[in-house]
């Protein structure tokens, strides 16, 4: 890129300014930086055809040439683009017609794309679900399917926004894990844009951090670490990283759980017990949700996908559901609220059953759903005629419409943003908007459906915060998430979904320290060296009292 700068329509200011950028080939790049930034927007124009329209002034040089001068065969093969959202990108309804599908665009011969998708399917280990329709598997094999698909096409490039953004733990860390394979076993050029930073930081061979558009640092992992010692993006830094900058020692800073453990037995007398409130957190009151026995499965034939689950969500709390992808999550968020009806089993909330309530009596000043998908919540073409229009259906006045828009914009930051479409906002803008909404119909239990999926650092803030205002105004939360990190420190109490029932419902303290892969780096870090820490906090402070 050279000089480099781009404007959506009417937008007030520029989404890039003035980008001087070169990528060597082979090279592993991870991109990141605050929503808003100008990431995405970035990726999008370094693929021609799928380019924001806007207004762009600068070059674009792909070995040399001008994007705009690239054959259309050599612009669609070799510079390939997985996309964040895994749906939106599979076209076909078999897994083995997705992966040739590609290749027949290319125009090659029958048997040279059999022996490219027979190569691909077995590298990529997806051989066991080759002929399954691709509406049945799960989100991480969607987006492993997505990558395979590319990569038959033999790309020079592959680009990927925000890939593992909707993956669980497990699911992330094999993707990320095939990623920096492919750099490795085919000398593929990766451009990778994450928030989770915890596992493909230290893959990196050189990080991006962009800033309002601009190039704030273009380094190595340790250079760019360093660098970032005294700015806000150090709080999207993986665990090791925050450690080492609050101990502040002259050495190479550690980037992963491996060297992070290495720098801890090192430096610190290991083996003491943390303090943490584990076991302190105990519900109180009546049950808010009472779920007894609960069965549900979307045909008569089909499998159940719930199987006599049993839970209780309190007064006040911020209750978090982990689980793998696919395994039910979103469903039992549905079944709860009455949208999808259970076979079985019985629902109350506030002690009465949840089908004695209209949806009008539910969805006003009862309960809210944030949905998986943002944009799903957006019916208007401005940020600020969405938030009026659900003010309007809870018979505000206009002046008290406007108050109110004014005054969670200010909370959520949203004020620049008022005047936008919410499809030309970031993801992580796109997902505040969207909680905002949601909160002008007064909830009394809000639940969430990834509500982290393209936060920033300083957007998960903002959340945690919330959350934290929401539980003193006494209202419950109820959160389906991946983002293990952020669930730790902003829960009361966890479960994980798995096989159709909730397992190991415990305060959060017991459930991450309890847990191997369902757990955050910090604990990983620790285990065996300190016990029963499960936050960056927590293993921050403990590490001060050892030194």
């Amino acid at each position: 890129m050279r000089q480099v700068s781009f404007s959506y329509p009417d937008a007030k200011k520029q989404a890039l300014k003035q980008i001087n950028l070169a990528i060597e080939e082979g090279a592993f790049v991870v991109v990141c930086g605050q929503s808003g930034s100008g990431k995405s927007t970035l990726l999008r124009l370094f693929k021609r055809e799928l380019a924001p329209y806007g207004e762009r002034s600068g070059e674009i040089l792909y070995k040399g040439k001008t994007l705009e001068s690239l054959g259309e065969r050599e612009s669609a093969a070799e510079i390939g683009f997985v996309l964040q959202n895994p749906q939106q990108q599979i076209v076909t309804d078999k897994v083995w017609s997705e992966l040739a599908f590609g290749l027949e665009n290319l125009g090659l011969e029958k048997e040279a794309i059999r022996l490219r998708v027979g190569e691909t399917a077995n590298y990529f280990g997806i051989h066991s679900w080759f002929r399954k329709n691709t509406d049945e598997l799960s989100g991480g094999q969607q987006q492993l399917l997505n990558l395979a698909s590319v990569i038959a096409m033999s790309p020079k490039v592959l680009i990927l926004d925000e890939p593992a953004s909707q993956l669980d733990p497990i699911a992330a860390s094999e993707f990320l894990a095939a990623l920096k394979k492919l750099n490795e076993d085919l000398g593929i050029t990766v451009l990778l844009v994450e928030h989770r930073l915890e596992e493909a930081f230290s893959m990196a061979d050189k990080v991006l951090v962009l800033e309002e558009g601009s190039v704030l640092k273009y380094d190595t992992p340790q250079k760019v670490s360093a660098f970032l010692k005294h700015h806000a993006m150090l709080r999207t830094m993986p665990a090791a990283v925050r450690l080492f900058h609050a101990c502040s020692y002259e050495e190479e800073c550690p980037l992963n759980v491996k060297e992070g453990r290495a720098f801890l037995k090192k430096h610190f007398t290991c083996g003491k017990k943390a303090e943490h409130k584990a076991g302190k957190y105990k519900p109180k009151g009546e049950p808010v949700f009472e779920l007894k026995e609960v069965w549900f499965r979307y045909e008569k034939e089909e499998p159940d996908i719930m199987r006599g689950v049993n839970l209780s969500i309190y007064p006040g709390e911020r209750f978090f559901v982990l689980g793998g992808n696919g395994c039910g999550k979103t469903t039992m968020l549905y079944v709860m609220t009455g949208i999808y009806k259970a076979y079985r089993g019985k629902i109350f909330l506030w002690g009465k059953r949840i089908k004695e309530y209209s949806t009008e009596q539910l969805f006003h000043n009862h309960v809210a759903v944030l949905p998986q998908n943002p944009q799903t919540v957006f019916l208007k073409n401005t940020v600020r005629e969405d938030l009026e229009e659900i003010c309007l259906s809870m018979n505000k006045s206009r002046e008290e419409s406007r108050q109110e828009i004014e005054q969670i914009a200010r909370k959520f930051g949203l004020t620049p943003l008022l005047e936008q479409h919410p499809y030309d906002l970031s993801g992580g803008e796109q997902q505040k908007c969207a909680v905002a909404k949601m909160l002008l119909t007064k909830p009394k239990v809000l639940l969430m459906d990834e509500p982290t999926k393209g936060l920033d650092g300083e957007g998960k803030e903002v959340l945690a915060e919330l959350l934290k205002e929401l539980k003193e105004d006494g209202l419950t939360t109820v959160t389906v998430t991946h983002d293990v990190e952020f669930a730790a420190e902003n829960s009361d109490r966890c479960g994980l979904f798995f096989d159709g029932e909730m397992l190991a419902v415990t305060d959060a303290m017991r459930f991450f320290a309890g847990n191997h892969f369902y757990t955050t780096a910090a604990n990983r870090m620790t285990r065996g060296l300190f016990e029963g820490v499960v936050t960056v906090g927590q293993l921050i402070e403990i590490c001060k009292k050892n030194r």
